[in-house]
This record gives structure tokens, C-alpha cells and sequence, in this order.
């Protein structure tokens, strides 16, 4: 029995809208690895499938039989549906060419739904893979009706290089193109509640900042513990699974991965994050097309965020770290040798931790911008969304969140986790006048400004309480 999809309501219409399309169909399912890409298609489709195959992971193969391998399992994938051919076939043109000898046998007017998860790791070095694969579309899949042709991975850059951007035999061939993205919170919240997971929203949130949403490791979190235990055991506990799972997680994904670690590392060091330039002085990188599709890579695997500093060109681009996993790990794992099984439960109330959850409140609710747009009513305005800070050297002014907005009006949003209601106290109030006053000076701003306030339980009423025009509370963003 299929088990109970959480979420994905979206990509559960598309890809129903697709089965009953009645036409070829070429779909490209991808997005960073523990997404649970594959859960969604086989838990879907499973008892459609005519025929499925997942790659092996080339890490763990041997150099020089990469190519013999991956075509060994293939053809134990084929004999699982009734291809009877004693030995493997010896190159992908007959991989495929079986395939389709396959699935004409048993051709019926129905779907016939076949499925190849993680593609990229088929296409080992001088292997003609993807010259195989153009050949089993072009030549016979675009002109079947019944056939549902699904392709899988999380190696983004090759779906992007090799498939989607492809200016060969796969140029706009895919019919459809779907980005599989992490969980938002009322994913998350839909999930523990069929887990029987009782966390209040502000743990959930929280959880959030630690996880960011990835099915996979949400999946490991154990109902009867506090999150504060779960976390100790999956990170700093003698055996914690998810305690090397940084290097895991980018090794499986890039073929170098030392440069990807190298720009992801130091992306995490600054909240604002780094220039072009910036990176390129900090990490040694050449500067080049190699550069720029490592960034993009990253930005389409929901690692990395690209934004320009208001009032300024695309010169002025900046790249910051977007995962709460990867900028948690980073703080707490990679930096923090302890062997201190229960770091976690110790150090719940310490300044390290409550600066953390200051910068890591920012990182959820740039995960949530449509949320935060529905919760300010703008929803359907044209709005770009991005940190700001001062030119000046010795000023320092910065804003969480600037959201500028067609209809003319600029909020400046201050991210405040709290434990309870916020207080505006004398110091915050001066603090936030002059942070807009030197944001109107050096933006030249011609637009109505508003302070916002996003915080977990709202604002306290005090005298300096009305400096905020707006408030979003936690709630909010569970939408």
C-alpha cells in the first residue's frame, strides 16, 4: 500500500495532469538531495510504472568499471520486467534499444510509466549516455502516446547542463520541468502532526532552522523527545548520524566538490554574504565560466541566494548562504569540536545559541517570502526582497529585509526571535530611526517607508511600541 504523501499538492496536480495528458511526456524532476524526489514519484505512480531504474551512486564504484557497472544494473532492472536477455547489454544504445523492445511487448493503451532516478550518475565519463538517451526520445518515445517518460536527480548542474539548457538532441525536449523544493513550515507542521510529533510552533520553527525543511531528515526526528534531545542525538551524540553529513551531502551531489564546500563555508561566515570579487580573493577560485556555474549550481540546488544591494546595479551582487542546514552544520558541527554529547540540552539558553537563532530567523523567513507577502496583503504586488546594508566603512547600518514594492512603498522588515512578545525599548527605537534614516540618505529613497516587524509572538505594547507600522508574527508563515 502507498504510503501518505505530506505536501506537494502542487507537484501532485501537475504530474496527475501529465499521466491523463494522453501525450508523450518527458518530465524532468529535480532539486537537492533528501528532498524526497523519489518517494514522491514511486509512492504516486509506483503501481504505473513499466519500468524503473535508479543509478549507482559512481562513489562508491570503481574508477575504471563505472560505465560496466551502471550498465550490469540496468539490465537486472530490465529482467525484473521481463527482458530476457542472459547478459548485459554492452553500451547504452542497446540499454536503450532493449528498453523499447520492452516496453512494445508489452504495449497497451494505457500509461506506461517509466522511471529513472538519479540520471546523472548513469552518465559516466565517455559513456554516450546522454547520445543514448536523445536516440531512445527522438527516435521512439516522442511519438508514443502512452508513454510517461520521468527523469530524476539531484546533481542540478548536470539536469540544467545536460537536459534543460541542452543545445544538442535534448533542446526543448522536456514537457514538463518540476523543482522538487524543501518543506515549508506547514509542510512541516502537516508532517509531525501524521507522525504524531507534538512540537509547538515556536519548536517547530526552530526545528526549521536546523533541518530546513529536508523530508529525509525530519524523518529521523523521534515523537516522545524534546527537540532539544533530538537534536543532540542526530548531531552531537558519539554515533550521530547526521554528524558528517556536510561532506556526505556534497559529495554525492558534485563530481570536485572541494570548491562547492570551499565557496559554501566561507558564504557561511557572513550573513550578508560576499560579492563576486569577494570570493574570488577569499577562496583562490579563478574567476571565469568555472566561477559562475559553480554559483549557479548552487543557487538552483536551494543552497546559495543572489541579491542585489538596493540602490545599486547588478555589479553590486551579492551571494549569501539560504540553507538552515548547511548555515547550522556550519556554525555549530564544523567549527565546534565538543565532545559533549548533550551540547545541545546544556547549552539551550547560552548567547552562542540566542545569536544563532537571531541570523537562522532570517534564513526561514527568506525561505517564506510569499507567506510574509500574503501576511503584509501584497501578495499580488510585484515586490523584490533582499538584506541591505551601508556603504559607509563606518557606519554599519544593515536591514534583514528590505521589500520594495511596485505600489511605491518600501518596508524595511527587522527579523526578531523572541520567547515572548517583543519589547521596542529607548535603545531599539533610536537604533531603528537611524537605521531608516541612513537608508533613505543613501538610497535616495522616493517612496513611502514603513518599519516591519517579523517576529514570533508579536510586539509588546510600550511607548516606542508604534515606530513598527507593520507587525507578521510566527503564525503567519505556517500558511
Amino acid at each position: 500500500m502507498a504510503q501518505t504523501i505530506i505536501g506537494r499538492k502542487a507537484e501532485i496536480t501537475e504530474l496527475q495532469r501529465l499521466y491523463g495528458s494522453g501525450r508523450p511526456e518527458f518530465i524532468v524532476i529535480y532539486g537537492r538531495r533528501r528532498v524526497c524526489k523519489t518517494f514522491l514519484v514511486r509512492e504516486l505512480l509506483g503501481e504505473e510504472f513499466a519500468f524503473y531504474h535508479t543509478g549507482l551512486s559512481p562513489t562508491e564504484l570503481a574508477n575504471g568499471l563505472l560505465i560496466n557497472q551502471q550498465l550490469m544494473a540496468f539490465h537486472s532492472s530490465l529482467l525484473r520486467y521481463g527482458d530476457k536477455h542472459h547478459s548485459p547489454p554492452e553500451n547504452w544504445l542497446e540499454a536503450f534499444s532493449r528498453l523499447t523492445a520492452l516496453l512494445e511487448a508489452n504495449h497497451h493503451t494505457q500509461r506506461q510509466v517509466v522511471f529513472i532516478d538519479e540520471l546523472p550518475w548513469l552518465d559516466t565519463q565517455r559513456s554516450g549516455f546522454v547520445t543514448a538517451l536523445e536516440h531512445f526520445w527522438n527516435g521512439w518515445g516522442a511519438g508514443q502516446p502512452q508513454l510517461m517518460l520521468i527523469v530524476c536527480g539531484s546533481a542540478t548542474s548536470w539536469i540544467n547542463d545536460k537536459l534543460l539548457n541542452n543545445h544538442g538532441g535534448l533542446y526543448g525536449r522536456a514537457t514538463s520541468e518540476i523543482h522538487l523544493a524543501p518543506f515549508s513550515l506547514a509542510e512541516c507542521e502537516e508532517y509531525f502532526a501524521h507522525q504524531g510529533i507534538t512540537f509547538d510552533r515556536y519548536d517547530q520553527l526552530q526545528c526549521y532552522m536546523v533541518f530546513g525543511g529536508i523530508p529525509f531528515y525530519l524523518s529521523m526526528l523521534r515523537r516522545g523527545e524534546s527537540l532539544a534531545q533530538n537534536i543532540d542525538r542526530l548531531f552531537f551524540d558519539s554515533h550521530a548520524p547526521l554528524h558528517n553529513e556536510f561532506e556526505r551531502l556534497f559529495a554525492s551531489l558534485f563530481v570536485n566538490a572541494d570548491d562547492y564546500t570551499k565557496v559554501t563555508r566561507l558564504l557561511g561566515t557572513k550573513r550578508m554574504g560576499f560579492t563576486r570579487k569577494e570570493i574570488i580573493a577569499r577562496t583562490g577560485i579563478a574567476s571565469g565560466g568555472g566561477l559562475s556555474k559553480l554559483l549557479d549550481t548552487l543557487i538552483a540546488c536551494d543552497f546559495v541566494s543572489s541579491y542585489v544591494n538596493f540602490g545599486h546595479t547588478r555589479r553590486h551582487t551579492y551571494y549569501r548562504l539560504a540553507d538552515p542546514f548547511c548555515l547550522f552544520f556550519l556554525y555549530f558541527i564544523d567549527k565546534n569540536k565538543t565532545t559533549n554529547s548533550s551540547f545541545w540540552q546544556n547549552n539551550y539558553t547560552s548567547p552562542k545559541l540566542n545569536a544563532w537563532r537571531g541570523f537562522a530567523f532570517e534564513t526561514v523567513v527568506f525561505c517564506h517570502t510569499p507567506q510574509l507577502k500574503a501576511a503584509l496583503g501584497i501578495a499580488a504586488v510585484q515586490c523584490e526582497m533582499s538584506p541591505w546594508h551601508s556603504d559607509s566603512d563606518n557606519d554599519g547600518a544593515q536591514v534583514d529585509m528590505v521589500i520594495s514594492r511596485a505600489d511605491r512603498v518600501v518596508n524595511l522588515c527587522e527579523m526578531k526571535f523572541s520567547n515572548d512578545e517583543f519589547v521596542v525599548d529607548a535603545a531599539c527605537d533610536k537604533a531603528l530611526r537611524h537605521k531608516a534614516a541612513v537608508f533613505a540618505s543613501e538610497t535616495a529613497l522616493r517612496a513611502t517607508l514603513q518599519l516591519t516587524l517579523v517576529t514570533t509572538y508579536g510586539l509588546a505594547m510600550t511607548p516606542h511600541a508604534s515606530r513598527f507600522q507593520r507587525v507578521v508574527t510566527m503564525d503567519s508563515l505556517f500558511v
